[in-house]
């Protein structure tokens, strides 16, 4: 349940409350909005709703019915926004992640950055571990990858995201990156959901080839659960019974995401289509219907590349987008990066 405090409730008063919650058996998460603290309590306890009412400060006690809670808009009624250094995900800014779908060599990955730095993007993607269908094909690079990615974005003053597989992965990848990525095949590896939940540093979770939009929050509820609240959701296609395309981009899933959660979401056009000509329509579209980001794959030379080559953007391809989201992101009120313009607090 949700415990909304008065407008002018006391710090003594909230704490008094929280208190009583945890004795009732319930794990207590704060959220502090503009004008009032609310309260969400959630656990296997039962939390007395009529006691909790008549505490001093207390100005309404609602019942979460979304099996969600913490990712609910009724836990949390203003939007959420993610900080990465001075990038806020999630606000007025479209924020646009791109670059290689694995770093491959020094000189792949450092065009590649210098790339997507020059059109505009503000946040670096690559992968050091890949996920792949096939034992046989390409597995990334590792450490050696994450650290020539790393070594890139720091030089193009990018923030770094990339693929978190395996709790094992979750030191090494730390030490690099300024964000976790969760892909699909992941999003419901709910150890790996748990151990995320306590790291200090912003979790990107991918929809699951099939999954619902509510298996797809209680996912994001694992990690917020565990007390890191800096969660982003990304559409990145679901598997349907059409076969013109890799999967099925979801472009409805951002208004109803929005609808439904405080949580910022961002479109993967790259793997929703998995073709380089279909990209720019599929990231146009995500814009228009709300998302707060997009993460395009990026390649100098993606015919030769060892992964994803086929869906990966040449970097003429990826200006010109980038020009026209320029175009569409105003007429929704929405803006997107103008002039590229050196950023800081990360990797130093």
């Amino acid at each position: 349940m949700v415990v909304v405090m008065e407008e002018r409730a006391s710090e003594a008063q909230v704490e008094h409350v929280v208190a009583r919650l945890i004795e009732m058996g319930m794990d207590v998460h704060r959220s502090t909005g503009v004008s009032r603290t609310v309260l969400g309590a959630v656990g296997q306890g039962r939390a007395d709703k009529e006691l909790i009412e008549t505490m001093d400060g207390v100005k309404e006690v609602v019942r979460i019915s979304e099996p969600y809670k913490l990712a609910s808009r009724t836990f949390k009624s203003e939007n959420t926004v993610v900080t990465v250094g001075d990038i806020r995900i999630g606000g007025d800014e479209v924020i646009v992640m791109a670059g290689p779908c694995s770093a491959e060599s020094e000189q792949q990955v450092r065009a590649a950055a210098a790339a997507v730095k020059r059109a505009g993007a503000k946040i670096f993607r690559g992968g050091a571990f890949k996920p792949r269908s096939s034992p046989y094909s390409f597995q990334g690079l590792g450490e050696e990858g994450l650290r020539l990615l790393r070594d890139a974005a720091r030089a193009e003053h990018l923030a770094l995201v990339s693929e978190v597989m395996d709790v094992s992965q979750i030191g090494v990848i730390d030490r690099y990156c300024d964000i976790f990525q969760v892909g699909a095949r992941n999003m419901q590896n709910f150890t790996l959901l748990r151990e995320l939940g306590h790291a200090r540093k912003p979790v990107l979770l991918k929809r699951g080839i099939s999954a619902t939009i509510e298996e797809w929050l209680l996912s994001a509820e694992y990690v917020l659960s565990g007390g890191n609240k800096d969660v982003i959701l990304c559409e990145r296609g679901i598997r349907t019974f059409e076969t013109a395309t890799r999967n099925t981009l979801d472009i409805s899933a951002i208004p109803v995401i929005k609808k439904l959660s405080h949580l910022p979401v961002i479109a993967d056009p790259s793997h929703g289509a998995g073709r380089r000509d279909m990209v720019a329509a599929m990231a146009r579209a995500a814009v228009a219907a709300g998302a707060d980001g997009l993460i395009i794959e990026v390649h100098c030379d993606p015919e030769r590349a060892l992964s994803d080559g086929a869906q990966s953007m040449f970097p003429a391809q990826f200006d010109r987008l980038m020009a026209e989201l320029r175009i569409i992101a105003p007429a929704i009120g929405r803006s997107i990066c103008l002039e590229p313009m050196p950023r800081r607090g990360w990797g130093q």
